[in-house]
């Protein structure tokens, strides 16, 4: 079963969440629109300050670093409506960056400061202090599952040396060309990517980080050199705890009662359990829905879940204090 067979299985045999079908042509409208006035493409990806600027095999191996600790960025000390002064913070270039870009700031400082942290030669091996110092905060609150963190860069790192010859690069070469093929290489081969998951008793992929590796390559280098993918439509949008939010906001998710009262509430929602799996899956399944009917309007726009995502994800940190659903509150190692 793929990502988006697995979304399509959740959004038909939901119980709390619900994607309002007639609200996806204005939605689909909304967003086209909007995208065309920002002039969206793979170039607005590489417009962000921390964002690499060279397209080389180092800039692979920085991409693949982010997005193994590329999760669980909210923080414990947010309000619900407001982010909190305290919260996770790395400052670099004398601006402070939170949420995301505090790991692309983390590691970004920790190049400037001469440790080699995007090598796979020194993470594999990395001491905890060594990687508590790269990702040390400004405020009082600490990246959180740092101790997963540690885990999981360890074992990519050996992944690599043991298998591919100490760069990512070598999975992209292998998967020659096809972003499903390096689908298939990174959750075949690293553990923390396998975003799978059981719901009404079938094995469910979501494969949020997987799925965004190959999308950030991809655009880092505009679909040229090592982001040549023929069949980079196949990548569904990557569900996580933003996009959803703005989802709802867009009016093509819609939650039960009992699910608003837990998010109203900021109870905890269990990694794998069926309101989250409904969440994450059902996001898919309305933004696949969004692209069919962005194509049927405008045939000739370039357009597919990645750049969709992207454009999302971006608009919901701009207008984050006026959504009024809160995220669901996971703890993950998966987004």
């Amino acid at each position: 079963m793929s990502v988006l067979e697995s979304a399509s299985f959740i959004a038909q045999n939901s119980k709390n969440v619900h994607i309002p079908i007639d609200n996806i042509d204005r939605a689909a409208r909304f967003t086209l629109d909007n995208m065309r006035a920002k002039e969206y493409s793979t170039h607005t990806w590489n417009e962000h300050a921390l964002q690499p600027k060279e397209k080389n095999t180092s800039t692979v191996d920085w991409i693949f670093l982010v997005d193994v600790l590329n999760f669980s960025f909210w923080s414990d000390l947010d309000d619900g409506c407001k982010e909190n002064s305290e919260r996770y913070t790395v400052k670099y270039k004398g601006t402070p960056y939170t949420g995301y870009w505090s790991l692309c700031a983390a590691i970004n400082r920790a190049l400037d400061d001469g440790i080699p942290i995007t090598s796979p030669t020194y993470y594999a091996n990395a001491s905890v202090q060594d990687l508590a110092d790269v990702f040390a905060s400004e405020t009082k609150e600490s990246i959180p599952l740092f101790k997963e963190r540690v885990a999981v860069i360890h074992e990519a790192g050996q992944v690599l040396l043991e298998k591919f010859n100490g760069s990512f690069v070598n999975c992209i070469r292998q998967a020659n060309f096809s972003a499903a093929a390096l689908l298939r290489i990174i959750v075949e081969n690293f553990p923390s990517f396998r975003d799978i998951h059981m719901y009404q008793g079938r094995e469910v992929y979501i494969l949020k980080r997987a799925q965004i590796l190959i999308a950030d390559i991809w655009a880092c280098f505009d679909g040229q050199s090592y982001g040549e993918f023929h069949d980079i439509d196949t990548i569904t949008m990557f569900a996580d705890y933003r996009v959803p939010q703005a989802l709802c906001y867009l009016g093509v998710l819609e939650y039960s009662q009992e699910l608003l009262e837990k998010l109203n509430k900021r109870q905890m929602i269990a990694s794998g359990s069926q309101d989250e799996i409904e969440i994450r899956g059902n996001s898919i399944w309305a933004v696949e829905l969004m692209i069919r009917r962005i194509k049927e309007i405008a045939p000739d726009q370039p357009i597919n879940a990645i750049l969709v995502d992207f454009y999302i994800w971006d608009t919901a940190k701009e207008i984050q204090e006026q959504m009024n659903i809160p995220i669901h509150r996971t703890r993950s190692i998966y987004y």
